[in-house]
Protein backbone atom coordinates (compact mmCIF):
# COMPACT_ATOMS: atom_id res chain seq x y z
CA UNK A 1 0.00 0.00 0.00
CA UNK A 2 1.54 3.27 -0.86
CA UNK A 3 1.04 6.01 1.14
CA UNK A 4 -0.25 8.40 -1.93
CA UNK A 5 -3.04 5.97 -1.52
CA UNK A 6 -4.30 6.27 2.11
CA UNK A 7 -3.63 10.25 1.86
CA UNK A 8 -0.10 10.96 3.51
CA UNK A 9 2.79 12.73 2.04
CA UNK A 10 5.96 12.92 3.15
CA UNK A 11 5.39 16.01 5.36
CA UNK A 12 2.15 14.48 6.83
CA UNK A 13 4.23 11.53 8.06
CA UNK A 14 7.11 13.71 9.56
CA UNK A 15 4.19 16.02 11.87
CA UNK A 16 2.81 12.59 12.73
CA UNK A 17 6.38 11.32 13.76
CA UNK A 18 7.04 14.19 15.73
CA UNK A 19 3.40 14.87 17.47
CA UNK A 20 3.58 10.85 18.47
CA UNK A 21 7.16 9.40 19.32
CA UNK A 22 9.11 12.52 19.69
CA UNK A 23 6.99 14.91 21.65
CA UNK A 24 6.30 11.98 24.36
CA UNK A 25 9.67 10.87 24.66
CA UNK A 26 10.74 14.87 25.14
CA UNK A 27 8.11 15.03 27.68
CA UNK A 28 8.92 11.99 29.75
CA UNK A 29 12.98 13.47 29.57
CA UNK A 30 11.99 16.60 31.27
CA UNK A 31 9.60 14.84 33.91
CA UNK A 32 12.83 12.53 34.56
CA UNK A 33 14.85 15.50 34.58
CA UNK A 34 12.63 16.93 37.17
CA UNK A 35 12.32 14.20 39.89
CA UNK A 36 15.99 13.30 39.46
CA UNK A 37 17.03 17.42 40.34
CA UNK A 38 14.21 17.43 43.73
CA UNK A 39 16.10 13.64 44.42
CA UNK A 40 18.92 15.72 44.83
CA UNK A 41 17.47 18.43 46.56
CA UNK A 42 16.12 16.01 49.70
CA UNK A 43 18.91 13.57 49.92
CA UNK A 44 19.44 13.40 52.85
CA UNK A 45 21.76 11.06 52.92
CA UNK A 46 24.34 14.11 50.77
CA UNK A 47 26.37 16.21 52.66
CA UNK A 48 25.57 20.13 51.56
CA UNK A 49 28.41 20.33 49.29
CA UNK A 50 27.15 17.02 47.43
CA UNK A 51 23.74 18.27 46.84
CA UNK A 52 25.17 21.62 45.09
CA UNK A 53 27.01 19.48 43.31
CA UNK A 54 24.61 16.91 41.91
CA UNK A 55 22.30 19.83 41.22
CA UNK A 56 24.99 21.89 38.76
CA UNK A 57 25.67 18.14 37.41
CA UNK A 58 21.89 18.02 36.70
CA UNK A 59 20.94 21.17 35.79
CA UNK A 60 24.03 21.36 33.15
CA UNK A 61 24.04 17.85 31.49
CA UNK A 62 20.38 17.45 31.93
CA UNK A 63 19.55 13.84 30.35
CA UNK A 64 23.06 12.79 31.16
CA UNK A 65 23.36 14.21 34.71
CA UNK A 66 20.30 12.93 36.07
CA UNK A 67 20.85 9.32 34.18
CA UNK A 68 24.43 9.73 36.04
CA UNK A 69 22.63 11.25 39.76
CA UNK A 70 20.28 7.81 39.37
CA UNK A 71 22.70 5.74 38.30
CA UNK A 72 25.79 6.79 41.36
CA UNK A 73 23.57 8.91 44.00
CA UNK A 74 19.86 8.26 43.81
CA UNK A 75 20.09 4.35 44.75
CA UNK A 76 21.29 5.60 48.48
CA UNK A 77 18.85 8.34 48.64
CA UNK A 78 16.31 6.07 50.71
CA UNK A 79 19.20 4.39 52.96
CA UNK A 80 20.23 5.43 56.49
CA UNK A 81 23.74 6.63 56.54
CA UNK A 82 26.38 4.03 59.20
CA UNK A 83 27.23 5.75 62.22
Amino acid sequence: MSLAIIGLGGGEILRLLLLFCIVPLVLLSCAFWIWMLISAIKNKNLGETEKICWVLVIVFLHFIGALLYLIIAHSSAGKPTAA
